[in-house]
């Protein structure tokens, strides 16, 4: 088993409300990712196996970062939140945010819902989400040498809740607190991987950087 960074991509059109006009980097997003990937070269990391899903945010993110050979996987692409939202707003007159402080509480109460199965016809249910979310895991664990993954906060979110045994509240307020181009590292302690790294942004710490350490 070898260990796994996880990579949440670069910040996406953040004014947008549906899946479509979401899933592109904004400018910063794409100088997120530049900057990243220029920290990984200083710092000499070494990921003989690169994976993104299969979203234009993802890939973006990749290229931005100058990763090579990416291994893309569906498994790995996000939850459907804007149509998640929609169909609380539709089913429950849940009102879908319109900036970050609204997320807050919208978060926590969708994902509740989604969980006990109370939103009709979701895109894909929990269940279907979290056994995606345990199988590429394991699949890319099982593999030789260490791994870098570029994926999304929701997705990222489910495998620290997993690993840790979080509800879905819980789960939840890590999604909102995940940073975009933020790393997490997973590793092999024992028979399972464990988080030994979360939501570190080491080259958005410069003061003049600080600006880009952003959640949506």
């Amino acid at each position: 088993m070898s260990h796994i960074t996880l990579i949440r991509h670069g910040q996406a059109n953040s004014t947008a409300r549906d899946e479509e006009s979401y899933d592109q980097l904004s400018d910063l997003g794409h100088q997120q990712a530049h900057w990243l990937g220029e920290h990984l070269r200083a710092s000499k990391a070494f990921y003989p196996r690169v994976y993104s899903g299969t979203l234009r945010r993802h890939l973006e993110t990749a290229e931005g970062m100058g990763l090579s050979n990416v291994i893309q996987d569906a498994r790995l692409n996000e939850m459907e939140y804007f149509n998640l939202a929609a169909a609380m707003k539709e089913q429950y007159g849940l009102a879908i945010p319109t900036e970050r402080e609204g997320f807050v509480d919208h978060l926590p109460k969708v994902f509740a819902a989604w969980q006990a199965g109370d939103i009709a016809n979701p895109p894909e249910t929990w269940e279907t989400f979290a056994s995606r979310t345990q199988s590429v895991l394991a699949d890319i664990a099982a593999g030789d040498g260490p791994a870098i993954v570029v994926t999304s906060g929701g997705w990222i979110a489910m495998t620290m809740g997993q690993l840790m045994a979080l509800t879905a509240e819980a789960t939840a307020r890590l999604a909102l607190a995940i940073m975009n181009s933020s790393m997490h590292r997973l590793h092999p302690i024992g028979p399972q991987l464990s988080p030994v790294l979360f939501n570190a942004v080491p080259h958005l710490e410069r003061p003049e950087r600080q600006f880009a350490q952003t959640h949506l």
